[in-house]
């Protein structure tokens, strides 16, 4: 399957990169002075401002704020989606800010796992198939990886059904196993559960929370619902291109009290 896909892979243990990444002992995600203006002149637009912040391995961390408060920009640059222009994003040690689109897509690909609020799942593809979609491009053992992915996220029995087949919360539990599959260091979520009901909401939270306590996986989310920043780490509040607050929980509560 996917023959168009295939290539050489050397064997390589992506959990073991991802777990060796975590314990570096450098934060998973750091950023300094981070500015993204759009245009120029009169008509130029600073989404983010002077953002410093550092993210550690292991965290689940909620960005907050309005919309055009600068979250998915913030998110979109360290994802290597787009570039700073100005400051230094780097991830466990190495600059990003500086790399030429080459190497966004390399880090993208290799470093970087994306969860958004549309699910973008081929329709014509199983479950499994579109997991083995971006396994095929990650590494060895593809089909494997996709099964376990599916595992990891509760879908091993539907794994052979197509999308028109799945509720949404499943559809969203298979994005995240396609993001998953590569075992990323970092796993950006842009409004995870903003097409879905509460309960589903509440699956996919706790999906994304229990990656997190894995330990090797860092979780970036960005929400307009303040309620789901009561089972964060972290959460990260944004204004006007600006974190106008930055607040560490002590007692983050499980997905499944969640109420909104």
């Amino acid at each position: 399957m996917f023959d168009l896909l295939r290539r050489r892979h050397a064997p390589v243990d992506l959990t073991a990169t991802a777990e060796a990444a975590a314990r570096s002992g450098l934060p998973a995600v750091a950023l300094k002075g981070c500015g993204r203006r759009y245009g120029s002149g009169t008509v130029a637009v600073d989404a983010l401002r002077n953002v410093d912040l550092e993210v550690w391995p292991g965290e689940f961390v909620v960005f907050l704020g309005p919309s055009g408060s600068g979250k998915t920009t913030l998110l979109n640059l360290i994802g290597g989606i787009e570039q700073a222009t100005s400051g230094i994003v780097t991830v466990a040690g190495a600059d990003i800010a500086g790399l030429d689109e080459r190497g966004r897509t390399l880090y993208r690909r290799d470093r970087v796992g994306f969860v958004f609020q549309f699910f973008n799942l081929v329709p014509t593809l199983t479950a499994l198939e579109n997991v083995q979609l971006l396994a095929e491009l990650t590494g060895p053992d593809a089909e494997a990886r996709s099964r376990d992915a599916l595992a990891r996220v509760g879908l091993a029995e539907v794994a052979d059904r197509f999308p028109g087949a799945l509720s949404g919360g499943q559809q969203q539990r298979v994005a995240i196993a396609r993001a998953l599959v590569k075992e990323p260091p970092l796993l950006l979520c842009d409004e995870p559960t903003g097409s879905l009901d509460l309960e589903t909401g509440r699956q996919v939270l706790s999906v994304l929370r229990d990656l997190a306590r894995e330990g090797h996986h860092t979780v970036l989310l960005v929400t307009h619902n303040s309620v789901i920043a009561h089972m964060a780490d972290r959460v990260v509040r944004l204004h006007s291109g600006r974190i106008a607050s930055d607040e560490k929980i002590g007692a983050p509560v499980e997905a499944e009290v969640l109420e909104w």
